[in-house]
């Protein structure tokens, strides 16, 4: 088996063994806390840009099930594992996991501390890095190339070509792909709606002009206040008062757009195991998230909007409900995939916005 290297921006150097495609790839790092749902965690448009860190020691162990991708290719850069299962066991798996990422040129490394790699992460925070099987005895060329890396037009990267339209249902929905994950359209459609899904850079006024009974603001990769356009277009979206509900990154951006700020967290918010506490009924739910970015909590105008969810472990802001619009953002996943289902009665909680209730 080929040696591979993890080398991180702080300098510390990994040695395990090439799995997946052999390439050389700089990208950010992170880690995921998820024990299943390695393939939904691949083809999440999310991690376009990064590398993930599975912290669950066995990767691998019931192959791919295709119909499960979260979109239609992969958008992580490299794949790091303690140890891959070389074959998965599963009736409905297709391929097995290492063919998958040769398949899609996605290289990897197992065989490494990753419990040590993730302490690292958690410790510094969230840091640029590269995969390579090659051995370099000088460093300093590599960090040049390490740390001038940034995580940069992803949106573009990840979002449909052209609308699309799916479902046949009652409510005419669009959504609006940021880099959205395929259940989210799946779940409204489920729900008797017909989705239009449309690129992320439509202007409002094609959306609006079909009079849609309500908007879906999808999750996505990178910095939301790299998305300067697309905000100005959430603007007039807003003052529509058509029912919104975002997720995730589509979150970000409605917060941007009503003038609050977002900040990248120390390393982010990756796994199917995060608590969420609705400030309304004081329940808590557990949640799928993926994000580095979060809202400010101090620049929420109190006369335009409210926290609506926090997260129990670190108080950051999951949800928020605005006052003067018929506007409700999340976080976390409602959609999950993979991940629990404890909150997928917010798709139920859009339906209702748009039928007035």
């Amino acid at each position: 088996m080929m040696k591979a290297y993890l080398i991180l921006e702080d300098g510390s150097v990994f040695e395990g063994t090439s799995i997946g495609a052999v390439k050389e790839v700089v990208s950010e790092f992170v880690f995921n806390t998820s024990m299943t749902g390695y393939l939904e965690v691949l083809t999440d448009p999310s991690y376009a840009g990064q590398s993930v860190v599975m912290t669950y020691p066995l990767i691998g162990n019931y192959g791919v099930c295709l119909e499960d991708q979260e979109s239609s290719k992969p958008h992580v850069e490299g794949f790091i594992v303690n140890e891959l299962a070389r074959l998965g066991s599963n009736f409905r798996k297709n391929i097995d996991l290492e063919e998958y990422l040769i398949q899609h040129d996605i290289p990897g490394i197992q065989g490494i501390d990753t419990r040590n790699l993730t302490k690292i992460i958690r410790n510094i925070g969230c840091m640029n890095g590269m995969i390579t099987t090659t051995k370099y005895e000088n460093l300093d060329e590599v960090m040049k190339r390490i740390h001038a890396f940034k995580v940069t037009g992803v949106v573009e990267q990840t979002t449909c070509k052209e609308s699309y339209t799916i479902g046949t249902g009652d409510k005419r929905v669009a959504l609006l792909d940021y880099g959205a994950k395929a259940n989210i359209a799946k779940s409204l459609v489920k729900r008797g709606c017909q989705v239009t899904v449309y690129p992320a850079s439509t202007p409002a006024s094609v959306i609006l002009k079909e009079k849609y009974d309500g908007i879906m603001l999808s999750n996505g990769p990178g910095d939301p206040e790299e998305n300067v356009q697309i905000i100005e277009e959430i603007k007039l979206l807003a003052s529509s008062q058509t029912p919104i509900f975002a997720i995730c990154l589509g979150h970000q951006l409605m917060a941007l757009a009503h003038g609050f700020k977002t900040e990248k967290m120390k390393y982010g918010h990756h796994g199917a195991n995060h608590p969420v506490k609705d400030l309304e009924t004081g329940r808590v739910y557990i949640s799928t998230q993926n994000h580095n970015f979060v809202i400010k909590e101090d620049s929420i105008d109190s006369a335009v909007a409210k926290p609506w969810f926090i997260n129990v472990n670190d108080k950051t802001i999951e949800g928020v409900t605005y006052l003067k619009e018929n506007i409700k953002t999340v976080q976390f996943h409602p959609e999950a995939c993979a991940g629990p289902l404890d909150t997928d009665a917010l798709f139920e909680e859009f339906i209702k916005m748009m039928e007035g209730k």
